[in-house]
């Protein structure tokens, strides 16, 4: 299926497993557990237009049935996607192991943390995310 063919409701509640995004991002203010809603940013796409950060923070999400903190999230409202950052992940220690169809993200002390098939388009797509607050 492709991100065009997914509905409003159901972009908002999946997230993509990106090597192109630098950091992680989501325009579901109700996900974040701790919001700092006075840091401001911007962040360039891949089509080079911008779109202003409205806040940065934490959200759990839901992944493969575990419950997993994500730190460090750009708040941006006009976001259509939610997106995890492969090279913020790497910078946190995670390795990434994208191999027969499957991408995998192991946690050096917790081991396989995500597991997820690959998509034509590059990104890994991850089973529909909550905020546990």
């Amino acid at each position: 299926m492709a991100y065009e063919e997914l509905n409003h409701e159901e972009r908002k509640e999946i997230w993509f497993l990106d090597s192109g995004c630098s950091n992680h991002m989501s325009g579901n203010k109700e996900w974040f557990s701790e919001l700092d809603d006075q840091f401001r940013h911007t962040v360039k796409l891949g089509n080079n237009s911008k779109m202003a950060v409205m806040g940065k923070g934490n959200t759990r999400m839901k992944v493969n049935g575990i419950t997993q903190v994500f730190s460090e999230i750009y708040y941006i409202p006009e976001l259509k996607y939610n997106m995890l950052s492969m090279g913020q992940l790497q910078d946190k220690g995670v390795t990434i192991l994208i191999q027969h169809g499957k991408c995998k993200v192991f946690h050096p002390i917790k081991g396989l943390i995500i597991q997820s098939e690959m998509r034509k388009t590059g990104c890994r797509r991850l089973q529909k995310g909550y905020s546990d607050t």
